[in-house]
């Protein structure tokens, strides 16, 4: 376990009891549906809860509304909510996922672990704008995609935080071919070459400067 990581997030000791049981819960439900690689169920604490835990690092302290798309078997959806609902506070998470049975997970964990998130089995691009200040997506898509999702579901000033894997560079200079934001890539102690990408002030690069 990275006690330093738990330490600088103010988890409680439910808190990660209650991320323990989430990972039960995840690896019971991997051998029917496939949530996660069944290579990495060893590996399921450092690989997969404290690997989403890592992007709170970057986060703001209580943000209002916090969407995690393509959410899959929780991450980081639930540990986000989890370490959210530790500190007590009231934000508004909303998990997508668009694959039903996934969405079935989600739901199940959140009534288990009694947390207050909304699970949305839809398709990014069909749902309704939903303003959030924090958007997070976990191996769902490139970042100029999700730089799209973005576009569509972020509020004013909001930010989006995307673990990214040893090619994250090639990413963001595609991305740029047709977006403009502000990146800061905050390396990943738990994956050599990878980065976690905070992005803010989004925008769609115009004409010129394409150009």
């Amino acid at each position: 376990m990275d006690h330093d990581l738990w330490t600088a997030l103010g988890t409680s000791e439910a808190g990660l009891s209650k991320l323990r049981d989430f990972a039960a819960l995840a690896a019971k439900w991997t051998a029917r549906i496939n949530l996660i690689a069944k290579s990495t169920l060893p590996d399921l604490w450092s690989r997969h809860i404290e690997d989403s835990a890592r992007i709170m690092l970057h986060a703001p302290d209580s943000p209002a509304i916090w969407v995690d798309f393509g959410s899959g078997g929780g991450f980081p959806g639930i540990v986000v909510a989890v370490i959210l609902a530790d500190r007590g506070q009231p934000t508004r998470v909303v998990l997508v996922e668009s694959d039903q049975r996934k969405a079935t997970f989600l739901r199940e964990a959140a009534r288990l672990l009694d947390l207050k998130v909304e699970v949305r089995a839809e398709r990014a691009e069909s749902l309704e704008p939903l303003a959030a200040d924090v958007i997070s997506a976990r191996a769902m898509t490139a970042l100029d995609g999700l730089c799209g999702i973005v576009a569509r579901h972020g509020a004013a000033e909001s930010l989006a935080l995307f673990p990214k894997g040893e090619s994250w560079r090639e990413e963001v200079a595609a991305a740029r071919k047709n977006w403009c934001f502000d990146l800061e890539a905050h390396a990943d102690p738990g994956h050599n070459g990878s980065a976690i990408l905070e992005l803010r002030n989004l925008r769609r690069a115009s004409r010129d400067a394409l150009a």
